[in-house]
């Protein structure tokens, strides 16, 4: 009699591989592929989830490549100011993409993610999009006055202060969700990883600013740049991950599962079986 853990093993193996042929597609078995007809999923970022998850029965396409690719741009865009390219220092040209695009348009994502029954994506994509447009409100010169309400009544060692805080607090934000995602795949979880390192360096470099002479630190915010580049980049793989299949795709983009996750050990336990059997075939 075959044991009950033999058989949830068939039966995830079953769920998670054969019908939605997660296969070797073009040569590339870490990629992954949809068709709609297996009764789990594994972990994946293309479509923001962390675990395995059932194919939402909807006629709501995956708005998760939405919003990754609105964080992606306008993160893209900060960071290449954060990085002092060609000596630009101003962040103004962020603000139209942070309202519409990193905000809006990544809020509406977030939301269509609840409404197909994802709550990690909805909270994550949403809460990002709540981020941008509340970052493009503060960086509006004039309109909304939060710098120079500071700046009359202070300093603007108290603004860099209070900016440090709200950096702070979307960096807690993200260290938590990036733990949701520690059983998921290496793309997935590196994108919120690189994020969180993002946000530490830009708060800490507005917290250090009364000790630097009233400026940010300068080579903090040029490393929170530089990871805010690598997460955009991150971001966009998995956007392009959560949209290539075999229909639009000369190629699928890998990835790589963790080899403790529900896929991993499915995968160790497929090799342990067939080397067994290529023993087998030797003798």
């Amino acid at each position: 009699m075959p044991s009950s853990s033999g058989s949830s093993h068939a039966e995830l193996k079953e769920q998670t591989t054969q019908r939605h042929g997660y296969g070797d597609y073009g040569g590339n078995p870490l990629a992954h592929v949809n068709t709609g007809e297996s009764a789990r999923l594994p972990a994946f970022g293309g479509a923001f989830q962390p675990g395995l998850y059932k194919p939402p029965k909807t006629q709501i396409a995956n708005p998760a490549p939405l919003g990754l690719a609105g964080f992606a741009l306008t993160t893209f865009l900060l960071s290449l100011v954060n990085l002092g390219t060609r000596g630009l220092s101003s962040p103004s040209i962020v603000i139209g993409p942070a309202f519409a695009y990193g905000g809006l348009i990544q809020l509406l994502a977030g939301m269509w993610d609840i409404a197909v029954g994802n709550v990690f994506g909805g909270c994550a994509l949403s809460s990002y999009g709540g981020f941008w447009i509340g970052l493009a409100i503060i960086l509006t010169p004039g309109g909304f006055r939060v710098e120079s309400t500071y700046m009359s009544s202070t300093s603007i060692n108290d603004f860099y202060l209070a900016f440090s805080f709200y950096l702070y607090a979307w960096m807690i934000f993200t260290f938590i969700i990036w733990l949701c995602t520690l059983k998921s795949t290496v793309a997935f979880s590196s994108l919120l990883f690189t994020v969180w390192i993002t946000f530490l360096l830009l708060a800490t470099s507005y917290y250090v600013a009364p000790t630097q002479g009233g400026e940010p630190n300068v080579p903090l915010t040029r490393a929170g740049g530089a990871f805010g580049i690598v997460a955009s980049f991150i971001a966009w793989w998995n956007m392009l991950a959560g949209i290539a299949d075999p229909s639009n795709s000369l190629f699928l983009v890998p990835v790589f599962h963790f080899p403790w996750s529900e896929k991993g050990r499915e995968q160790r336990r497929e090799k342990a079986e067939k080397r067994p059997a290529a023993n087998g075939d030797q003798v």
